[in-house]
């Protein structure tokens, strides 16, 4: 009997060591990352917050992060993930020009998971902030710090694709139903204080009355703010943003001539991308597109906000 029990003993212990090796050998999931090069503090905050969520699934995911500068390059990165093996790609592909090649990885199979930007492709998989709903909150906030007339420059950026159109959209929608008599000036400029300076520069000697700035971003509204500053006006009340810039948080409470605002668009979100892919590679069924709700930040709830861990 004690024999028979030694034996039992050591199959179950076998067996159980068969089953350990098995699962530590068990292939990893492939999962490729394209981001654009760092150009602004959101686009950072996107790409370390993508490399983190591969990190922390570490155990069952296997991930490669590829920057670019273009679409060419993105382009030839993306081969590059494909000859490595990836089985799901998370792509940001801020340029035009990326649909035929992510849609050739899509027709080998490979599952591809767009975060933020809209593109013109089959059986791709979305996520996103709700960028139409940021127009649609920012216009809303205008039109009560203001009211119903008064001069506003809007800053649209077209080079931004689908990211800007949908935040003009929702904006423009909102203030023909709630504030049809707003003289709205558009000008456009780009996601960089430094664009958000020059450009608004000359928007300010352009324009010797501005009520308020409808900016769709936080660093191109540090940008404004340095303008108008700069120029010691004192006639603009309200500038909105979008992004959720803790430099720019911190402003808002500093600031009491201006009401700051910002469309809260985290680069957290993107995280919801890697785990959706990892969710498709799994087999389970996942949402072909997923957009998450937007808030609006400013003064009175900052202080919920601040993160002394970002990089953004």
């Amino acid at each position: 009997m004690k024999k028979y029990l030694s034996l039992m003993m050591a199959l179950v212990l076998a067996l159980g060591l068969v089953g350990m090796t098995a699962a530590a050998e068990a292939p990893k999931y492939k999962i490729g990352i394209l981001a654009p090069a760092v150009t602004h503090g959101w686009v950072a905050g996107v790409a370390y917050n993508a490399e983190q969520q591969c990190r922390e699934l570490e155990d069952i995911v296997d991930y490669k992060l590829s920057v670019s500068n273009n679409a060419e390059e993105m382009t030839a990165q993306l081969d590059d993930l494909i000859t490595w093996g990836a089985q799901a790609i998370v792509a940001f592909p801020q340029w035009q020009g990326m649909e035929v090649p992510i849609q050739g990885a899509i027709d080998r199979g490979i599952k591809v998971v767009n975060f933020d930007i809209i593109i013109d492709v089959e059986d791709i998989y979305l996520v996103s902030g709700d960028n139409e709903g940021m127009g649609v909150a920012s216009a809303k906030y205008i039109v009560d710090k203001i009211g119903t007339t008064g001069n506003v420059v809007a800053l649209p950026v077209p080079k931004s694709g689908s990211v800007s159109e949908l935040r003009m959209k929702g904006f423009y929608d909102t203030i023909k139903e709630i504030a049809p008599d707003l003289t709205v000036t558009e000008y456009a400029t780009a996601f960089t204080r430094e664009d958000g300076l020059k450009d608004f520069t000359d928007i300010l000697a352009a324009n010797p009355q501005i009520d308020a700035v409808y900016s769709l971003d936080d660093e191109t509204s540090i940008g404004v703010l340095q303008a108008i500053s700069n120029a010691k006006r004192t006639d603009i009340k309200v500038i909105t943003g979008g992004g959720g810039c803790q430099e720019y948080f911190r402003m808002m409470p500093e600031n009491e001539d201006i009401w700051i605002a910002s469309a809260l668009y985290s680069p957290l979100m993107v995280r919801d991308a890697v785990n959706s892919a990892v969710s498709l590679l799994k087999g389970e069924e996942v949402d072909a597109v997923q957009i998450i709700p937007t808030t609006i930040v400013d003064r009175t709830n900052v202080e919920e906000y601040f993160d002394e861990n970002s990089v953004y």
